[in-house]
């Protein structure tokens, strides 16, 4: 499924009929080149009285918003070699602790269930929410939070590189051994300041909109 007809089916501000008529003329409209202009980035219709932009919903990999990330500060912490992998030695700040779960629970279509590994603040997607990367850890599961405040997830493999030189993470055993499914899987440390979290939220949404293919920034949500 192309990603124009995910950013359909995900936007809530269309009614099922206009989904259905839209995704109808998308694909009656394919490959008719005698009347569809290539490259043309609007294609205005209107159904059900709703002003509908075509463009809004062409968004390619390309278009998603990558920040650089600078690097952290602080000591990496020593974590597990094994099953379970976890953290040693590092206390959760309460404030810092508390503010990452509101922020991550408070991102359309993620909810906190209990993890398929147990134990932690699984962040599950909804059903409402198309996924463009099938990358999870059971069900609908892309990643979790520990009590500590570190996480397990998802990243998109060049931007988890990133995040281990640059000292925010580390990657899961699973990933390390190579395992299909698994590339990118990452441990992102336990934010200790404010300004710490800003940049682990911003991981967060990297990893959720590597699943969805939206385009979510951790400015809109602090």
């Amino acid at each position: 499924m192309s990603l124009l007809l995910r950013k359909i089916l995900n936007n809530k501000g269309i009614s099922l009929i206009a989904k259905s008529l839209i995704l109808i003329v998308l694909v009656s409209c394919n490959g008719d080149d005698a009347n569809v202009a290539r490259g043309n980035e609007v294609n205005t219709t209107n159904l059900e009285g709703v002003n509908i932009n075509m463009a809004t919903f062409d968004m390619s990999p390309e278009e998603i918003t990558i920040v650089e990330l600078p690097q952290r500060a602080i000591s990496r912490p020593e974590t597990t070699t094994g099953i379970p992998h976890v953290q040693i030695g590092v206390e959760p700040v309460a404030e810092v602790n508390e503010e990452l779960i509101r922020r991550v629970f408070s991102i359309p279509g993620i909810e906190n269930q209990t993890s398929v590994v147990g134990g932690s603040h699984g962040m599950w997607l909804t059903e409402e929410i198309i996924v463009f990367e099938p990358n999870f850890i059971g069900g609908r599961e892309f990643g979790h939070i520990h009590d500590d405040g570190s996480l397990h997830i998802f990243l998109e493999p060049s931007r988890s590189f990133e995040a281990v030189e640059k000292g925010w993470a580390t990657y899961h055993p699973f990933a390390l051994e190579g395992r299909e499914g698994w590339e990118g899987f990452v441990l992102l440390y336990t934010p200790q300041t404010m300004e710490e979290l800003d940049w682990t939220f911003q991981l967060i949404l990297d990893g959720f909109n590597y699943v969805t293919g939206q385009n979510l920034m951790a400015a809109d949500y602090e």
